[in-house]
Order: C-alpha cells, then sequence, then structure tokens
C-alpha cells in the first residue's frame, strides 16, 4: 500500500503544546497502515510510542523501527518522519525542553515497562490539570530516565540515488535483487553505487542489507511473530539461515536474546 501523507493541520492547537506549568502533554491519533508524518520539527521533545501498532520513525540521518514494547525519545527541534507500517494508535508524549529526561540531541529506542505503559494510559485519561497530573508527569519522568535504551538503528544516506535504492529494499527486505539490478533502476551505474555505499555509509551494498533486515527483524520477533515466519519476510532461506546470521551479529541466538529482553 502507498505511504499516504497526513495532513500536517496540527491537530494539537498551542494551548494543547507543553509549557512551563504543564511540562509534559499526551497527542493521541490513531492512523492507517501506510500513513506518515511528513518531516517536521518542534521546540519541545517527545517520546513517540504506540500501544498497538508499529512504527518506523526517521530522524537525523537513521531509521528505527518501533513495535508496542519499545518507544522513540526525539529531542527538541531534530526534524523527523513518522510513518505507520501496521494500522497504529499512535502516542506523543510532548516534554517541554526545560523537562528533557536525557541530556544531547541523539534519539534512542527505549524498552517501555509495564509501569510506564499505564501511567501514559493513565495520563490520557484525565482532562484537568491538578495534583494528579502532577504526580503522573513528575513519575513519567522517572521511568523513561530509567527506561533502558536499545541500540538499535539503521543508518541512511543522503545521496538521493542511494537513498532511493534504500527505501526500496526497507519496503522490500526480502527482495534478492542485485546491486546491478539496483542500478538499472535509480540511474546510477554500481560501481557508483558501491563507491558511495563506503563513502556514505563506511559499510558495503550486502552488509547494509544484512543490518536493514536485522533491525527489521526485532520489532518483528517482538510483535509475536514466529522466528520462521520472521526468516521468510526478510528473504532468508531458512530460519536456520536466519539464526545464524543474527548470533553472528548480537553474539547470541535470537531465541536467547528475546527471552533476555
Amino acid at each position: 500500500m502507498p505511504i499516504q501523507p497526513v495532513t500536517h493541520t496540527d491537530p494539537h492547537p498551542p494551548r494543547q503544546h507543553p509549557t512551563i506549568q504543564r511540562p509534559l502533554r499526551l497527542a493521541a491519533r490513531d492512523l492507517l497502515s501506510g500513513q506518515t508524518l511528513d518531516a517536521h520539527t518542534h521546540p519541545w521533545g517527545q517520546l513517540t510510542y504506540t500501544p498497538h501498532g508499529m512504527l518506523q520513525v526517521i530522524a537525523d540521518g537513521n531509521t528505527w523501527f518501533v513495535p508496542t514494547m519499545r518507544a522513540i525519545w526525539i529531542p527538541p527541534d531534530i526534524p523527523h518522519e513518522v510513518r505507520m507500517l501496521e494500522p497504529s494508535k499512535l502516542r506523543v508524549l510532548q516534554i517541554h525542553a526545560n523537562h528533557s529526561p536525557f541530556p544531547g540531541k541523539q534519539c534512542r529506542v527505549l524498552e517501555v515497562s509495564a509501569l510506564l505503559r499505564e501511567l501514559i494510559l493513565s495520563l490520557g485519561q484525565l482532562n484537568q490539570p491538578g495534583e494528579k497530573e502532577n504526580h503522573l508527569i513528575a513519575v513519567i519522568l522517572d521511568e523513561l530516565v530509567a527506561a533502558k535504551a536499545l541500540p538499535i538503528n539503521l543508518a541512511l544516506p543522503k545521496d538521493k540515488r542511494l537513498n532511493s535504492l534504500c527505501e526500496m529494499l526497507l519496503a522490500d527486505p526480502a527482495s534478492a535483487m542485485t546491486l546491478e539490478d539496483f542500478a538499472q533502476q535509480v540511474g546510477a551505474s554500481s560501481r557508483t553505487l558501491s563507491r558511495l555505499f563506503e563513502q556514505e555509509l563506511n559499510m558495503s551494498f550486502n552488509a547494509w542489507r544484512q543490518q536493514m533486515r536485522l533491525a527489521r527483524a526485532t520489532p518483528l520477533v517482538a510483535s509475536g511473530m514466529s522466528l520462521s515466519q520472521v526468516a521468510s519476510e526478510l528473504g532468508y532461506a531458512s530460519q536456520s539461515a536466519f539464526s545464524a546470521m543474527f548470533k553472528k551479529t548480537f553474539g547470541v541466538s535470537p531465541s536467547t536474546f528475546f527471552r533476555q529482553k
């Protein structure tokens, strides 16, 4: 299904944005698979989360796949785009810059604890500011600071031809097309594309495709998909081939990795 842009008319007027007095506000939208929030920025930080669905977030030259058990922190003033890979209940915690739970300008994927999930749900049920909201905000900020960061991201190129190639692979991770096949579609020779992969991403075409598949694998497994289904979705010849590549990269088998999580 082609990605459809979502209108940029702000459904949350300025009075609903975070302030010094109310430093954390919840924005909620239910969106369809294939819809996207085009690249935009704002002066507050945000935690982007979905209790149901799966997101792809593009920011700061990287992309992340975010299932229900995770959320992504996006610092203030960082341009970002959010795509719905499934029908998703988008829940965004807008946090005033003065109350940022993290230093610096780095995006980070966080594990969402059961407590944090319930806190976000409770915040969404409040209609008026008050002592209860203040307590919820304080505990949410504490939970964010304590949340474990998961350093799983995928670098994206700036060159338009290379970016087009990478977007095609992201749309079809199981594709068996070669670099020569892609070269015919993006208007550059395979030699040029190979050089661009090394210059912009510091890795080969095959290495980037492998990293992309593994980045895509973790949210699929987290969503409950079986390892055999994940292997098929990502173009591996078998579950054992996928498991071998996963273990080579992460040092443990997929089942061990996700049991630990």
